[in-house]
């Protein structure tokens, strides 16, 4: 027993030095400014996308986005070429998650999107900051390349997490730009814990 709990706080541990271990740079600005100028100011949205495990972390950050006031949804890469591609619009910003940066569905995404709109801005999250995808990309955020707490070192798992954390700190300055209210929450999230929550805070809101 205590050495299973021993490897899970090994396990806390590496994924914890892996986050504060993220590059932070100026591109959180460029980032936020640019998901702001397409999305607040031209009317257009935030389409993300990755594929296997990122995927599911692109998915889940563009629903966070669109229940914060950013209005945002997921491409499947390999749905793109069946058709999926039309919900692309001229104003749009792109989100792409590649821990390679050289995922072939996501490299393919990004040829049939510029050519249907050749300006498309981009927004790569990667660990590869000299990939063919990052080479593309008008803003690139690092992961920092953090090893894979798995003991193959193959399935994403630090990874994933550092990805999620990346989105949610896009999340969060977006939010603050816009200024986002609990009763704008309550507007976007009605049924629920966190919708009563959300009403009850934006009511406290308005009495103080």
């Amino acid at each position: 027993m205590k050495v299973m709990m021993n490897r899970v706080r090994e396990v806390f541990q590496q994924e914890a030095g892996a986050i504060r271990s993220i590059p932070v740079t100026e591109d959180f600005e460029s980032a936020t400014q640019l998901i702001y100028r397409q999305v607040h100011q031209k009317g257009g949205k935030l389409v993300s996308s990755g594929m296997g495990k990122a995927g599911e972390i692109a998915k889940n950050i563009s629903t966070t986005f669109s229940s914060t006031g950013t209005p945002a949804v997921f491409l499947h890469p390999s749905d793109s070429q069946h058709g999926d591609l039309g919900v692309i619009q001229p104003n749009d910003v792109l989100l792409l998650i590649s821990n390679s940066g050289k995922t072939r569905e996501i490299l393919e995404l990004v040829e049939l999107s510029r050519r249907l709109y050749s300006h498309l801005p981009m927004i790569v999250i990667t660990s590869k900051v000299d990939s063919e995808l990052s080479k593309e990309a008008d803003v690139c955020l690092s992961t920092g390349d953090p090893a894979e707490v798995c003991p193959l070192g193959l399935s994403p798992t630090t990874s994933t997490t550092v990805m999620t954390v990346i989105g949610d700190a896009l999340i969060v300055l977006q939010m603050e730009k816009i200024g986002f209210t609990n009763d704008d929450y309550a507007k976007r999230h009605h049924g629920g814990y966190l919708g009563s929550k959300s009403r009850e805070q934006a009511s406290t809101d308005l009495e103080s």
